[in-house]
Order: C-alpha cells, then sequence, then structure tokens
C-alpha cells in the first residue's frame, strides 16, 4: 500500500479522523479544549484531585514490530497508561500521544495501530486531547494520561499496615506465558488466542480501583506492571512494612504439560511474570469479610499479610520460608 502523502500534516489529520469522534460530547470528559491547539485545556470537577501519569512503549524493549499485530499495540500503549489510574482509584478523562515512526510504517501498519488505540480509547472512555509526532527508525510511543479522583480518596502504595491482609486480582502469570509462546511462534499472535490474549490486549482493572477507592476498602494499592515480587516489594518500602506470601493460594496461570517439559513453571510465572495489570492491594483484616470472592467478574484473592518486620517472605507448599527476591521485569538490569 503507496502513500504519496507523508508529511506531518496528513498524519496528523489521520489521527484526528480516527480518533476524534465529533459527535460525541466533550463536556462530559471536562475537556474543554483538544486537538487543533498549542495545547488542550481541561476542566477538573469540584472536590477531585487531577492525576497525572505518563508511560512509555518501546520497539524492542515492550513490543516486536513482526511479532506483536499494530492494533495490539494501539491497544496496549493506552491500557498500560490507564492501569496506573486504576492503581489509585482515579478515572481516566483524556491523553496525549507521542508517536515516533518510521516512513515505512505510516500507511497499514499505522492505521491498525490507531484503530487499536480508538477501541481502547472509547473502551476506557478516555478522549484524545493532543501530543506530538516525529519520524525515527524505530517506533517510541509514550502516553500521557489525565485522570480525576475525588479529593482524598485516592489509594497509595504507603498506607499498608501490619495485619492487613494482601489480595491480588485476576489471574497471575498469564501475559508472560502468552509473551514466551510468541517468542516461540508455535502460535498466531491474534486476539483470539486465550494464550496470549492478556499479553496483547490487558484489561486495566479501572472499575475494581474506584469501587475499592470510594468504599474505602483498600489501604494501599498498585498495578502489578513487573512482576508480583518486585512491585510487592515496593508497595512494602513505601509502607515502611514487610509481609508474608502464601504460595500455596496464588492465583498462578494454567500451563499445560507440554510447557511444563519445556521448563515453564506456574509459580515462578506468578511471582514473577510481568504485564499482568492486576491490581495488588491491602484490606485491613477488619473489613476482609466484606470484600467479595468477585467483583464485576474479576476473582480477588488473599495471598499473605503485612508484617512488622521489613522484606517479603514466601511461604512454600512444604512449610518451609524462603526471602522472596524482586525478579520481575526492570529495564536496567542486565540479566533476569
Amino acid at each position: 500500500m503507496k502513500h504519496n502523502n507523508r508529511g506531518e500534516n496528513a498524519i496528523l489529520n489521520r489521527i484526528v479522523a480516527r480518533m476524534v469522534d465529533r459527535a460525541r460530547n466533550p463536556a462530559g470528559h471536562r475537556l474543554a479544549l483538544g486537538i487543533g491547539d498549542d495545547a488542550a485545556l481541561f476542566r477538573p470537577k469540584p472536590a477531585h484531585e487531577i492525576i497525572l501519569t505518563c508511560d512509555w512503549f518501546l520497539e524492542g524493549t515492550h513490543f516486536l514490530r513482526d511479532t506483536h499485530p499494530p492494533d495490539a499495540v494501539g491497544w496496549k500503549c493506552l491500557a498500560r497508561a490507564v492501569s496506573d489510574v486504576a492503581a489509585v482509584g482515579g478515572t481516566p478523562r483524556c491523553f496525549l500521544l507521542s508517536l515516533a515512526l518510521p516512513d515505512s510504517h505510516t500507511g497499514r501498519w499505522l492505521e491498525e495501530f490507531l484503530g487499536g488505540l480508538r477501541r481502547a480509547s472509547r473502551k476506557f472512555d478516555c478522549l484524545l486531547a493532543g501530543g506530538d509526532t516525529t519520524r525515527r527508525a524505530e517506533i517510541l510511543i509514550n502516553i500521557t494520561v489525565v485522570a480525576e479522583v475525588r479529593t482524598s480518596r485516592a489509594i497509595r502504595r504507603s498506607g499498608a499496615r501490619a495485619g492487613d491482609l494482601i489480595y491480588v486480582s485476576g489471574r497471575l502469570g498469564e501475559a508472560e506465558l502468552g509473551l514466551r509462546v510468541l517468542r516461540r511462534g508455535r502460535r498466531s499472535a491474534n486476539n483470539k488466542n486465550p494464550l496470549t490474549r492478556k499479553h496483547l490486549y490487558p484489561s486495566p482493572r479501572l472499575a475494581l480501583g474506584q469501587w475499592l477507592a470510594d468504599c474505602r476498602m483498600a489501604t494501599a494499592m498498585m498495578d502489578l506492571s513487573d512482576g508480583l515480587s518486585s512491585d510487592l516489594a515496593r508497595l512494602c518500602e513505601a509502607s515502611g512494612v514487610g509481609a508474608r506470601v502464601e504460595s500455596e493460594k496464588l492465583p498462578a496461570v494454567r500451563v499445560s504439560d507440554s510447557d511444563r517439559k519445556l521448563g515453564l513453571d506456574p509459580l515462578q510465572l506468578a511471582l514473577h511474570g510481568g504485564d499482568d495489570y492486576e491490581l495488588l492491594f491491602t484490606v485491613p483484616a477488619n473489613k476482609a469479610g466484606m470484600l467479595p470472592r468477585k467483583y464485576k467478574n474479576v476473582r480477588l484473592t488473599r495471598i499473605g499479610k503485612i508484617t512488622e518486620e521489613s522484606g517479603v517472605v514466601l511461604l512454600q507448599e512444604s512449610g518451609g520460608e524462603r526471602s522472596l527476591i524482586s525478579g520481575g521485569w526492570d529495564p536496567f538490569r542486565t540479566k533476569r
């Protein structure tokens, strides 16, 4: 598919045509001025706090050009950033897109990328407000999300206290398993494959985060983007506490016998696998009885307890225990 007009204005016009729905009324989103000026204008509601978060999505680091479908790249770059909003109990309102790509990808690839991004924008009710574009050999994407939360309702990492119970949403390790499947190239990368879907099209837990904030149920919360072993350690450090995790209670991904023979361990995937975008949160013991087993069809599982002693300890099925070393995603770690 050959495109003769690949100038920046042409690309911007295509982004506007795909992403801006003139029929929708942006007033409900407090977006007073969107694409077309030097900056966007956002009007917050009274008694609400503004949430700002940004996220890189880089070719070669977070996705592979020839492996990941363009629409999945579009979906996931926004879903990742929106998950940070879910982690504090907020509601996304609008986002900025900064996009660098080569001339070779201003045609069909860009069209499919924008299709996935548009579906994510509608799903999360988060409007494109503006951004920037440039040309580069690699595809680089940066998303900045503007969101809001009722004053004093945002859930931080720093609120966990000794005696609180630790919960996670969903099933852990599914996204990492999907990535391993894609790397082996045994199965096609598409949205109908259940083994790769969570890696390609994650679903940030916005409704759960908002509910936990509204009912003041959680004392601390964050999203699981880098893996439980790394993210729980960060929550504990922010709160000045430790944790004990029961391995047999982890809602680990299901692994086939053939995958087990290839060395895939459900426990290791659940502990260290990244990109799940589930919520990790703590609840006072006296409120745990009010927590449902599922919220809007998303499973909630108690996996351990917050302790006064620093450090994260893993209780093994054999009855022994060991320190849980952070083994999740770290872009500056030379070896996994």
